[in-house]
């Protein structure tokens, strides 16, 4: 299935993460429309957010790679 990537929970809004941002495993980091319905995406693990891989509004098919994260070292 594919669907739109947005950073942001609406076109006003601040991005749900920036690179360098610090997440823990189940944040939102953004949305994914399908089907005319928007799905809050979480992060599968904690780390530091290096890379946003795609663009706002960009079409992603499932499993396409949104976000690059760099583990963080117990206590960072």
């Amino acid at each position: 299935m594919t669907g739109v990537f947005y950073r942001a929970p609406s076109p006003d809004a601040p991005p749900y993460v920036e690179v360098g941002d610090v997440v823990e495993e189940g944040q939102i980091v953004c949305l994914i429309e399908a089907m005319k319905v928007f799905n809050e995406m979480p992060a599968e693990r904690s780390g530091r957010v290096v890379e946003i891989c795609a663009e706002n509004g960009q079409l992603v098919e499932q499993g396409s790679v949104l976000f690059r994260l760099e583990p963080q070292e117990a206590g960072a």
